[in-house]
């Protein structure tokens, strides 16, 4: 029985331990609060607002992307968002606004310059130059001679002629069609 009771002791003390610093991370200031409570600009931050008469709400910050729509936790009546912070905020402190039933709640998030180089993207998002990826069927003619070979000669009279005929079908298919539905409509 002593075994169990220290062991019992030994686990709440290190569940103390584990959730003290979680509990540092939330900015809580006027019903608000903010995790992580110093973020960089680009960072992801949650709100929480807790004991609102609201299912929904909008926190609003300068310091934010866009307004946060803020709803409902999983049955503890908590009203939850999550949003960025803009990276190009500078550091200091920035007001929350949350409009909870009548009354206004109000926070403060403080954005601290703690940037990591390795956040900023090194290269364009897209491409800046054509790439050269072949040119598939012509890779070869465009190799041989840069696509100067592709058509040796103008077009002759074999193709001049071979154009001439498919007009010619394509006209008489249309007068046939077209009589058909003239014929078909007097009937």
């Amino acid at each position: 029985m002593g075994s169990l009771k220290v062991t019992l002791c030994a686990g709440a003390a290190l569940a103390a331990a584990l959730c003290a610093p979680a509990a540092h991370a939330y900015a809580a200031d006027g019903g608000v609060s903010v995790a992580p409570s110093s973020p960089a600009p680009g960072t992801d931050v949650t709100l929480r607002v807790p004991d609102c008469t609201e299912k929904t709400a909008v926190a609003v910050s300068a310091a934010f992307e866009s307004d946060v729509r803020l709803g409902l936790a999983a049955g503890d009546g908590v009203l939850v968002g999550s949003t960025r912070v803009r990276t190009s905020v500078q550091a200091g402190a920035y007001a929350v606004q949350v409009t909870c039933g009548d009354h206004a709640r109000k926070g403060t998030i403080t954005v601290e310059d703690n940037r990591r180089p390795d956040t900023r993207p090194t290269a364009p998002a897209s491409p800046v130059a054509p790439v050269d990826a072949g040119g598939g069927g012509t890779a070869g003619l465009a190799a041989a001679g840069g696509g100067e070979q592709a058509r040796s000669a103008p077009p002759g009279t074999a193709h001049t002629v071979t154009g001439l005929v498919l007009a010619g079908i394509a006209a008489v298919a249309v007068a046939l069609r077209s009589a058909r539905s003239r014929s078909r409509g007097t009937d």
